[in-house]
């Protein structure tokens, strides 16, 4: 899928820090623990009971930010592992889409992103002579660590909690205890839930992710400081931001049943990426500063919101579609 971004790739010189994987940064604490908890709390009834229990709340909550919590420079293997699985910078993952033609769900204009983690890398291998040609004094290597693979994570995530729902059916339906894989399906959902929540941080979509880069033309004067990232998500969250209010945002929509959970995730990940310049005019009229602005606040419940109810809708389409008819895997032929 082609995702439609600011029109600023075009680039005059190399910067060394456009050459440098993002940091691993989140919402924070604060406003992933909000995430994950208003996602399970606004659960519909037919999930599992389970999983909307005070427990289960309370440890999805603590879920929020886990992936934050692996990196550790004690852990530095690990860091680079799963750095990239926090972000896409959308103004270069689009030289990894493949051809497609309709009604491929999610191909557009003729081309799309794989859905399989190592299609797309390979592609993006394949799009370097192209992005070469396009960008001929921006010397970037179109790798994981470069651009992200933040869709790929959630999708991943996403089915693995499938499968967790398709072992609790089975061990209902034999009446064996459950005690079990109900751990296993509040961890991948608290799991996942760190990553849809990082896609509904507009700064998580783009290379514009800390301060506008000077490669990219700044007409409208927006910071190339290095603090809007954590500025917004950590300092004015934690400060300003309720999690009741946030609630009311999430209550007043009802859960939907996702059909296609990539295609879907991929147009979340486009919506937040349409957010980008918002979120800098904001900082820039200083919004993310103090008590900030009524737009401000308004603004970041919103974004807090949405990622509460896409993880809910995802949590929810996970358990539904898990009673799907499924081909057993009994070993390699």
């Amino acid at each position: 899928m082609r995702f439609p971004v600011l029109a600023r790739v075009a680039v005059s010189c190399v910067l060394t820090s456009l050459l440098l994987s993002q940091p691993a940064w989140a919402w924070g604490n604060d406003g992933h623990m909000t995430i994950n908890r208003l996602a399970a709390q606004y659960l519909p009834s037919d999930v599992p009971a389970f999983l909307r229990s005070p427990a289960a709340l309370d440890t999805m909550q603590y879920l929020g930010p886990e992936p934050d919590r692996w990196r550790n420079r004690a852990e530095s293997e690990l860091v680079a592992e799963q750095a990239p699985d926090h972000f896409i910078d959308m103004e270069w993952a689009s030289f990894g889409e493949v051809p497609c033609t309709a009604p491929t769900p999610g191909c557009v204009d003729g081309k799309m992103y794989p859905r399989k983690r190592y299609d797309f890398i390979r592609s993006l291998t394949a799009g370097q002579a192209a992005f070469n040609a396009a960008n001929p004094t921006l010397k970037v290597e179109l790798t994981p660590e470069k651009v992200g693979m933040q869709p790929w994570q959630t999708e991943e995530l996403w089915q693995k909690l499938k499968v967790d729902f398709r072992e609790y059916r089975k061990l209902v339906a034999a009446k064996a205890d459950t005690k079990p894989v109900e751990l296993a399906i509040v961890y991948d959902a608290g799991w996942l839930g760190h990553y849809v929540g990082d896609g509904s941080m507009p700064l998580h979509t783009t290379i514009e992710y800390n301060g506008w880069q000077p490669t990219v033309p700044n007409p409208n004067h927006y910071t190339t400081e290095h603090k809007i990232h954590s500025q917004f998500e950590s300092v004015y969250v934690s400060a300003n931001i309720k999690s009741a209010d946030v609630a009311k945002l999430v209550a007043d929509t009802k859960p939907q049943v996702i059909a296609d959970e990539w295609t879907a995730y991929l147009d979340y990940l486009n919506h937040s990426n349409s957010l980008v310049e918002k979120t800098y005019q904001i900082e820039q009229a200083g919004g993310f500063t103090g008590a900030g602005t009524p737009e401000a606040k308004a603004f970041t419940e919103e974004r807090l919101a949405a990622g509460a109810i896409e993880l809910r809708d995802m949590i929810y389409s996970a358990w539904i579609h898990s009673a799907d008819p499924v081909e057993e895997f009994h070993g390699a032929s």
